[in-house]
């Protein structure tokens, strides 16, 4: 075989160098091989342009003496896979492969798990493909004599095959590489071979075919034996070939590690692609196929490119029938893979099968692939938008040769447009026309742009047999043409797909500008007729109103279209006064806000029409009002809806325009002090009055904001949420950041809410926003409780909180009474907590401490509400505790890794937790727990944020609350405590700290709960020296650290403790029988009545513990060297090696085994089949398919098949 072969080689290769001279000279030459391995791989390392020569020059050495050469390269590899070792010519020459891989696995540095193919910075960052390069150039230069020699490619081969085996992964991941581009420089010279053999074939066939005179004998004879080398040559490179696919491919595309997997289904979509004759067949597809269920989203990803790569060629179309037809069902469901870069490539995938045929995919299939076009994942939409096109408008009616270019209802765009309008309104997702545009527009910009036929379709007649569109379709196609003005004007995605805006190019803005001025040139002419055709249809003429804001304004001026822009003003002012639907009344006056632009000459006829059409609306509102009040109690319905109807169409304009000019705040002033006195004002009314112009209101703002204040108490919900949203807005606005930016003379008009104003905004939020989506009965006015409803009322409560929340972030309101808030934070974290998470964040930024303090505030708060509900002989492994301690782990996380930054904050917090712990001394005596105690257990979950010498500080202040006896309590009780001082030793693990005290209150549950004997001594020290003592400097503490948990836990919980237990360290006996006496009398001294051998009992302690840690810390230490030691022999045993037919990885398991790294020149006993390069195809026809590579015997199982599904994505709807 041709391994064998190879060390056939390798005796004659020594037999060669044999004597002193040859000998000497080898290694004289490995002396210096060092440097000229060095030199090879740096040449590779800095991705030099020059490979070709170095590759020349080792050439050149090989003839020379390829013992050395071959040296040479083999460190090289070794080198590469970033293996300090260096491979000696004895080791080479006496050696079998596995006995030298595995001393360089010995030699390899295991404390750094990097190598030159993961290595990060831009040293490394051409090292992979000068790496693949150096080996193709190797081979293309070696193709015509050196790998022929039966000893350079065995060895090399040899090598590679048992390095790719290594349970080193960075032996195993280079060597994957270099033999993957090895066999493919292999395939690009097998294709050499077989067109030069074809080549000689034809020329042998012509030389034979001549006339016995003319025929040359001597050519004939030639062609016959360069035929013959070529096929000899041919069947070298099969036998290669072989043995890198059975030796490396078929073990190492189903290994654990991705990046592995990888390389090899990436090259093997190149062999297929580029020798289609003897690899594109389904023995070799069934590995790209079982690999699409790979767990990890590159495999998968490198999957559908090699397919891409095959499908692209129609002429391959017929080779991947079988295959298409097996695992086409896998590639449709890909398309709703987790990740979406896979995801899109599964849609180009199916783009590309459905260009070749139209007949694999079946509708269901397709469907699938439809609704992708609502994806908010712009590359996943694009990609189905592209297939959509290709699958329904790629039928388009040929137009005749020299005929006129037909145009509107007639262009050959009108029956595509209304396949558009049929699909979005067959997908039933009519909110979603700006995603099914932007995901057409790559594609099918031309379609879209077609503005012409759309306003023909919607104005014209239709042709005679023609079908009129309904009113539903007209409502879209206007949708779908507002879309497309929209994308083309401002050429960005729409809101909630994209990741912003981007720099367009010269190409890109000057399309922009032709695409303004021809939508301006035509709408300019057809919006006025459109707007009057669909006057009374407020959908359709919100939608058209739209259209001005995207116009080239100029137009109107250069190309002479002034009367059209008076049929425009005439048209919207009709609108206005037809209507009262709020949203068609907000068109209007948005549409009169684009064409009032300054900068444009039209602007004085706007500003006309839009202040003569105030001016009516103002004098019939003033007049209306008048009559309206004097009326009173007699005042109809009639007379209120004219009223309201003229406020809804003025307030529609304050909303984008200065009606200052018309002095409105006096009569909405009246209007509201009305309904306030006589309590019978319409609800519409007021709620319309409440959003009257703050530009007029800066007069009477104190007294607006007690009325507002007032209507915070209304019955009706719509007018009480719209008094809070103005009250927010109206002190962000007078707040103190109006004097900012030198605007110290607006000063006086700087309004700070009192005391009581807080109260009830924060009880609003409380009362309307943190409330249950079944509570919430109020929001929809006694509408239907659809789910449409319910997002409509959550949008509502999340503008409320947020308008409140700007008032803590610019301190409109104190910062503590966010604690209300920040309390909310996991019960309702779906639905606000973006909004909670930013507002921290906000107001960390303005006073980390103050912040700081706030959190800890509401972690007492919701203590409080605890103890108050379960008592304070709760659980602490109830939910409303855990839940608690969560809140807490979730606040500590949201302070981040710079603990230097959040020092101060972090002190202060721990300092007012510990003094909310001992703050409620226990009424059952100085010998019990103070009531708040447990909240050391929720404050241990910033132990881990405080730096070492800050835990020292900490210890100190706690342990002024403390007593001596307090130290050696260990009743479960006390565990709050004992687990708080674990968590501040300044050498314990602080990354296990919060698991740590969370099982200790877990096993607080399981220990015996019998009568314990009474504790020693208790009490705490007095709250008044608090803030001096924390203000002290550091001193040495006095009181003994307690020991870690473990030793707590490993006790017997059934076992009661000993009258004479002390803590973990046990006192001398005379010092026991002291303290039992202590017990007996009941004594209680205090923290000043210290023993006189106080100072020595404490000294003792301490020199135990020291010891005590000294044990442990040596325990540890041997306990890591065990677990090491059987780490290793666990991963040098393995797993044993899956059979080369078996189903791809689903586990993350080693898949390389020590019996693998015998050496495989000692032979290849493989049941994968041979690869059997085509011979000429004047010599013998190409093999049949054979369908049985895909019996399901061959697939995965159900279960591995299932362990391997992918999560789908769900499609992000647009709120």
């Amino acid at each position: 075989m041709l391994l064998q072969g190879g060390k056939k080689g390798k005796k004659a290769a020594a037999e060669k160098g044999k004597g002193g001279k040859g000998a000497g000279r080898l290694n004289g030459h490995h002396q210096e091989n060092g440097m000229e391995n060095m030199m090879l791989f740096e040449v590779v390392k800095l991705g030099r342009s020059a490979m070709q020569s170095v590759v020349d020059d080792w050439i050149e050495s090989y003839k020379h003496d390829r013992d050395v050469a071959l040296l040479d390269l083999i460190n090289f590899f070794i080198q590469c896979s970033g293996c300090k070792g260096v491979v000696s010519g004895e080791m080479f020459r006496n050696m079998q492969n596995s006995e030298i891989i595995r001393r360089m696995t010995e030699e390899f540095d295991e404390d750094s798990g990097d190598y030159p193919l993961t290595i990060a910075g831009p040293q490394w960052k051409k090292f992979k493909s000068s790496f693949c390069e150096f080996i193709a150039v190797l081979v293309r230069q070696c193709q015509y004599s050196i790998i022929y020699d039966e000893y350079m490619m065995d060895t090399v081969i040899s090598l590679l095959t048992g390095l790719s085996d290594s349970q080193v992964r960075a032996f195993r991941h280079t060597s994957t590489l270099a033999a993957m581009k090895l066999m493919t420089a292999l395939v690009n010279v097998a294709l050499n071979l077989s067109i030069n053999m074809d080549n000689t074939q034809r020329q042998y066939e012509a030389e034979r075919n001549k006339m016995v005179a003319k025929r040359a004998n001597d050519r004939l004879e030639l062609l016959l034996q360069k035929r013959k080398e070529l096929q000899e040559n041919q069947d070298e490179i099969e036998n290669m070939m072989n043995a890198i696919f059975k030796g490396v491919f078929v073990h190492r595309y189903r290994d654990s590690i991705a990046e592995i997997r990888a390389i090899c289904i990436e090259e093997i979509g190149v062999w297929m692609k580029l020798y289609s004759d003897a690899f594109l067949n389904d023995s070799y597809l069934k590995y790209v196929g079982w690999t699409m269920h790979d767990k990890q989203g590159e495999v998968r990803l490198k999957c559908l490119t090699a397919l891409q790569g095959l499908y692209y060629n129609r002429e391959l179309n017929a080779r991947l029938e079988l295959f298409t037809s097996r695992f086409k069902d896998r590639i449709v469901s890909m398309t709703l893979d987790k990740e979406y870069d896979v995801a899109v490539q599964a849609i180009k995938l199916l783009t590309l099968v459905l260009h070749s045929t139209d007949e694999v995919l079946s509708p269901e299939d397709c469907e699938s692939v439809y609704h992708l076009v609502y994806s908010a994942h712009r590359p996943v939409a694009i990609a189905a938008g592209e297939f959509l096109f290709k699958k329904l408008f790629s039928q388009r009616e040929p137009e005749e040769e020299g005929a006129p270019k037909r145009r509107g209802r007639q262009s050959p765009n009108a029956n595509l447009i209304k396949t558009t309008v049929f699909f979005f309104l067959e997908s039933e997702l009519h909110e979603h026309a700006a995603y099914l545009v932007d995901s057409l527009w790559e594609c099918g910009a031309e379609l879209l742009k077609d503005w012409e036929c759309m306003t023909s379709l919607l104005l014209d007649d239709p042709l005679p047999g023609e079908e009129a569109l309904t009113d539903r379709q007209e409502t879209a196609l206007i949708e779908i043409m507002l879309c497309t003005v929209r994308q083309a004007a401002e050429c960005h995605p729409p809101v909630g797909r994209g990741t912003g805006k981007r720099v367009m190019t010269a190409k890109e803005k000057k399309t922009q500008l032709d695409d303004r001025t021809r939508m301006t040139e035509l709408f300019a002419v057809a919006l006025p007729p459109l707007l009057a055709k669909y006057a009374v249809d407020a959908e359709k003429v919100t939608n058209l109103l739209q259209l001005p804001q995207f116009f080239d304004l100029e137009i109107y001026t250069t190309g002479r279209l002034e009367k059209h822009l008076e049929s425009l003003l005439r048209q919207i002012r009709e609108i206005v006064e037809k209507h009262t639907d709020t949203e068609v009344l907000e068109a209007c006056s948005k549409t009169y806000h684009a064409l009032c632009n300054e900068e444009f000459t039209i602007f004085n006829r706007v500003d006309i029409a839009r202040s003569q059409l105030l001016d009516e609306l103002v004098d019939k509102f003033n007049r209306l009002l008048e009559d309206f009040l004097q009326e009173g109690e007699d005042a109809d319905e009639d007379d209120a809806y004219q009223v309201l109807s003229t406020l809804k169409r003025i307030t529609a304009f304050h909303n984008a325009h200065d009606l200052s000019q018309w002095d409105l705040f006096t009569s909405n002033f009246k209007l509201l002090n009305t309904g306030i006195e006589n309590g019978d004002m319409p609800e519409q009314m007021l709620h319309e009055k409440v959003s009257s112009d703050l530009v007029t209101l800066r007069k009477q703002m104190r007294a607006f904001c007690m009325m507002c204040q007032r209507y915070l108490t209304n019955v009706n919900t719509a007018v009480k949420e719209q008094a809070f949203t103005i009250l927010c807005d109206v002190l962000l606005i007078f707040s103190h950041q109006m004097v900012s930016g030198g605007r110290e003379h607006l000063e006086p008009l700087v309004y700070s809410p009192e005391d009581s104003l807080q109260s009830e905004l924060l009880s609003f939020i409380l009362n309307h926003v943190f409330i249950d989506q079944d509570d919430d009965t109020n929001s929809t006015d006694g509408q239907q409780d659809d789910e449409a409803g319910k997002i409509e009322a959550l949008h509502k409560r999340r503008n409320l909180l947020a308008a409140y929340c700007k008032l803590i972030i610019y301190c409109v309101v104190e910062m503590k009474t966010g604690a209300d808030i920040f309390k909310q934070y996991m019960r309702y974290y779906n639905d606000y907590g973006d909004i909670i998470k930013e507002t921290m964040s906000k107001t960390r930024q303005i006073d980390k401490i103050q912040c700081a303090k706030t959190l800890i505030l509401s972690l007492q708060q919701l203590f409080n509400e605890m103890l108050s509900e379960l008592g304070h002989g709760f659980d602490r492994s109830s939910s409303a505790f855990c839940g608690i301690k969560e809140l807490a782990r979730r606040f500590s996380l949201t302070f981040g890794l710079d603990q230097v930054k959040t020092r101060d904050a972090i002190a202060m917090l721990h300092k007012d937790g510990i003094e909310f712990a001992f703050k409620e001394p226990s009424p059952q005596g100085e010998g019990s727990t103070p009531l708040n105690l447990a909240f050391l257990d929720i404050l241990s979950e910033f132990s881990s944020k405080l730096m070492r010498q800050d835990k020292r500080t900490v210890h100190m202040y706690l342990e002024r609350f403390m007593t001596f006896q307090m130290a050696l309590q260990r009743e479960d009780c006390w565990l709050p405590l004992i687990s708080y001082r674990n968590s501040l030793q300044a050498g314990g693990d602080d990354d296990t700290m919060s698991v740590m005290s969370g099982y200790s209150s877990r096993g607080s549950s399981v220990r015996s709960k019998k009568t314990k004997p009474p504790a020693a001594t208790a009490g705490t020290s007095a709250a008044k020296r608090n803030s001096e003592v924390w203000q002290q400097s550091m001193q040495t503490p006095v009181m003994m650290p307690s020991p870690h948990l473990t030793s707590t836990a490993m006790r017997d919980p059934k076992r009661g403790r000993d009258d004479s237990f002390m803590g973990v360290y046990p006192l001398p006996h005379d010092q026991q029988q002291s303290h039992q006496h202590a017990q007996h009398h009941q004594q209680t001294p205090q923290h000043h009545q210290t023993p006189m051998d106080y100072n020595s009992q404490v000294t003792w302690m301490l020199a135990q513990r020291q010891q005590e840690e000294a044990r442990q810390q040596q325990e540890r230490a041997m306990n890591y060297a065990k677990l090491r030691t059987n780490l290793q022999h666990a991963i040098r045993r393995g797993t044993g090696l899956m059979e080369e037919d078996e189903e791809p990885i689903v586990e993350d398991v080693m898949m390389s085994s020590e019996g693998r790294m015998d050496d495989l020149n000692e032979g290849m006993d493989f049941d994968t089949m041979d690869i059997d390069l085509p011979p000429s195809k004047n010599r013998r026809e190409r093999s049949e398919l054979k369908p049985d590579y895909f019996d399901p015997a061959s697939i995965m199982d159900e279960s591995v098949r299932n362990a391997a599904s992918l999560t789908p994505y769900h499609i992000q709807p647009i709120t």
